[in-house]
Formats: C-alpha cells, sequence, structure tokens
C-alpha cells in the first residue's frame, strides 16, 4: 500500500507532534549512522529536545566536539569551495554589471559610427554634447578592421543608404531591447 502525501504544517495537536518528533529524530539518526558507516565519512546530530530542556548529540557528546573541531580547522582553501547564496549572487551581480557596462560601451560605439555614416550622407553634423564630440574624435581614431576605406567606395546610391540606415536602427533597436532585458 502506497503512502498518502503528507501535508507538511506545524502539528497542533502536542500528542501527535511528541510522537511524529520521536518517530523522525529515529529515523534521521539511523540515517545518519547508515552515512557514516558506508561512506567512511565523519558526522554529529544536535538535536535540542522542544520537550524537555536535554539536548542530544549524536553519536556522543565527545564525537560531536570532534566534528566540529575538524570542521574549524579546515583550511581556507576547502571553505572557499563552499559557496553561500549571499557571495553566489554578489558575483552574478558583478558578471551581469560588466557585461552591461560592455554592452552600453559597443552601443556608444555603435551610435558613433552611425552619427559618422550620417555624416558622410547628409553632410551635417548632428547637435551634440560636449562629450559627444570628444566621443566622436575617439571613433575617427578607432581601428576599423575589415572595412574597406570609405575614399574607396563607389558612389551609393539614396536607396542603399537608406537600406543601411535601416539595419543599423535594426541593430541599435535590438541593443536597446537586450539592454532592456538586463536592467528588467
Amino acid at each position: 500500500m502506497a503512502r498518502r502525501m503528507l501535508k507538511l504544517a506545524y502539528i497542533s495537536d502536542e500528542a501527535t507532534r511528541k510522537a511524529t518528533y520521536r518517530k523522525r529524530k529515529k529515523g534521521i539518526l539511523k540515517k545518519m549512522n547508515e552515512l557514516t558507516t558506508l561512506c567512511g565519512i565523519f558526522a554529529c546530530a544536535i538535536i535540542f529536545n522542544p520537550f524537555d530542556s536535554q539536548v542530544e548529540v549524536w553519536p556522543n557528546l565527545e564525537g560531536a566536539k570532534q566534528v566540529i573541531e575538524r570542521y574549524k580547522n579546515t583550511p581556507v582553501i576547502d571553505e572557499s569551495k563552499n559557496v553561500n547564496q549571499e557571495s553566489f549572487l554578489t558575483k552574478m551581480i558583478a558578471k551581469r554589471q560588466d557585461h552591461l557596462k560592455k554592452m552600453r560601451q559597443d552601443n556608444r560605439e555603435k551610435e558613433l559610427i552611425e552619427v559618422v555614416f550620417k555624416y558622410m550622407r547628409d553632410k551635417t553634423l548632428p547637435n551634440m554634447p560636449f562629450g559627444d564630440t570628444n566621443d566622436l574624435n575617439q571613433v575617427s581614431d578607432m581601428p576599423f578592421e575589415g572595412v574597406i576605406d570609405l575614399n574607396e567606395l563607389p558612389y551609393m546610391p539614396l536607396e542603399d543608404a537608406n537600406d543601411l540606415n535601416k539595419l543599423i536602427e535594426k541593430n541599435l533597436n535590438e541593443i536597446e531591447i537586450n539592454l532592456a532585458k538586463l536592467n528588467y
């Protein structure tokens, strides 16, 4: 016969709660004994009994002290393998912030390249704050690997320039969507 699903909630009836405590404590201590025997590990259990003031220690007080002392004396190298939630989240946030910073930098470079292309097409620079003009100077110094010298390009019909502009706008929209996803 299969066991019925157990509702995991506080047991309000004290007699039932005591019986459940005794049975489950016995089961946990049995599992601890099996684990230490089968796997050859060191383990201990300290159980604060809610029904009397006595603290129960498995296997015994001296054995528990040895396990705890052994844990305290583990080298720092082994403790670095233990990852808690706070350090994990801190590392993940730092990674995401670095990724976001790189994406913003790439986005800025693409925006400036678009300004350069618009200048080449319209021969006018848009109104830009002072910092943007400094960024634009950096764009002119950027090594465009694999890009043909603009003076070598043949005449580009207006339709092709519009297609290029649409492609650039599409890429910028994709970047903005990705940035929005990162910022939630």
